[in-house]
């Protein structure tokens, strides 16, 4: 009789792999065997696994102290992390809270807004994903899953349309469905949630769990400006999106705009749990001392990798590397496209890119061809791919951003035998 596992059931889970190791793009089983990592731990290893300058910091750290709680004491890689991602950040961006997760992040930045604006109501945009927690879960809309037996949750979160998100395609500025979409933010501030009751737009530049899919420059700059006008904090979600992944070191930069509050995690810290908030100053003077905190956040070896792998991306030559690589890599995807009637979509910035799969006889989402590609992939390729969407049927691509060449075409012919083949 196999002896029963002791973790809890509740993670969901792409593979049955059991790694032991992991450098650059790789990962090894207990079994010796070797798979590319396309997933990059869901867009976590920014700078790949292990990466040597990432280990030596944490390594250092960890032989000074592990942990520095900031209620105590200030430990003396606070500064100058505030510091690099004040350098790196839109110039709206001044100040610097610390904590663990995507989650945690986009939940302390929601009540910074509240206490900012002394407002209770959230719009967000539909098919987002802000986390798991309460807070977050009542803002997350990409899937019933995330939610689904934990309500109620919290109240004052409204949904607004996102362009194209419900026929799962990319939107020009031009189309009609971006006016729209506006016009439908209007009415919810006219009908549901009263500016002078509304502190925060809370958006991701391109959605994640979503189905990686881009906002139009056109709609995010109607937020913007919408959020101006009415005195509502323009909050943008970069857990996802930031530090490098769509070719810039945040997606809003593609956007040329300037938020009142940026939310970071997920590749700040090359895996090693770190996340931030970064407001305007006089955002985060208004936050009452003690109204919010943590005990680890700030934590020194976080800060140690989040430091090392921004030195890291700010290298000579390693953006323009990942911009290389995202055109290499679109341009396979969409060569392959041409020659397959099932794929709708190829869409993205950067190494943020979302295929969406339809079933050719009813152009409706094909779920089951996306895990039938992803499971060809890994066992045919040793090559690990994911999905992503609302109704399942996008294979998206995150691959670390120092992939390189060879690795995306092995990646390419991947995904193009596993089409054949599914």
């Amino acid at each position: 009789m196999t002896e029963r596992s002791r973790l809890a059931p509740v993670w969901s889970k792409l593979t049955d792999l059991e790694v032991v190791s992991g450098r650059g793009a790789y990962v090894y089983t207990r079994d010796g065997e070797e798979y590319l990592d396309l997933t990059s731990g869901i867009a976590v290893t920014s700078t790949g696994h292990s990466h040597p300058k990432v280990v030596e910091a944490i390594a250092l750290q960890a032989q000074r102290f592990i942990h520095a709680q900031v209620n105590i004491y200030t430990h003396d890689l606070l500064e100058p992390l505030a510091q690099r991602l004040y350098d790196l950040t839109p110039k709206t961006i001044e100040s610097f809270f610390f904590s663990n997760s995507g989650a945690e992040a986009t939940e302390g930045a929601i009540k910074l807004a509240r206490q900012y604006t002394k407002r209770p109501n959230v719009i967000v945009f539909q098919g987002s994903f802000h986390g798991r927690t309460s807070q977050a879960m009542a803002m997350t809309t990409s899937r019933t899953g995330y939610r689904a037996g934990h309500m109620p949750l919290p109240a004052g979160v409204f949904v607004a349309v996102t362009p194209g998100y419900l026929e799962g395609e990319a939107v020009s500025d031009d189309d009609p469905r971006v006016e729209r979409a506006l016009a439908y933010l209007d009415y919810l501030l006219l009908a549901q949630s009263a500016p002078s009751e509304t502190a925060a737009f809370i958006v991701e530049p391109v959605l994640g769990e979503g189905g990686y899919l881009p906002m139009p420059k056109r709609f995010l700059e109607g937020v913007a400006e919408r959020a101006k006008e009415h005195g509502i904090l323009f909050i943008v979600d970069e857990v996802q999106t930031g530090f490098g992944r769509t070719g810039k070191m945040f997606a809003v930069e593609h956007y040329g705009l300037e938020p009142d509050v940026l939310v970071m995690a997920k590749g700040l810290g090359s895996g090693f749990p770190i996340s931030a908030i970064g407001a305007r100053q006089e955002i985060m003077d208004r936050w009452p001392v003690g109204s919010h905190g943590g005990t680890y956040g700030g934590n020194p070896m976080g800060c140690a990798a989040a430091l090392a792998t921004i030195e890291v991306l700010t290298e000579p030559g390693f953006m323009e590397n990942v911009n290389a690589r995202a055109r290499q890599l679109r341009e396979g995807l969409e060569s392959i496209a041409e020659q397959e009637e099932s794929i709708g979509d190829v869409r993205g910035l950067g190494l943020m890119i979302g295929v969406t799969l339809l079933n050719p006889s009813t152009s409706k989402p094909d779920a089951d061809r996306v895990a039938k590609i992803i499971a060809h992939a890994k066992k045919e390729s040793k090559v690990l791919i994911m999905n992503a969407g609302t109704w399942g049927n996008v294979i998206r691509w995150m691959p670390p951003l120092i992939v390189d060449e060879v690795q995306i075409e092995r990646g390419l012919d991947a995904f193009a035998l596993a089409l054949k083949n599914s």
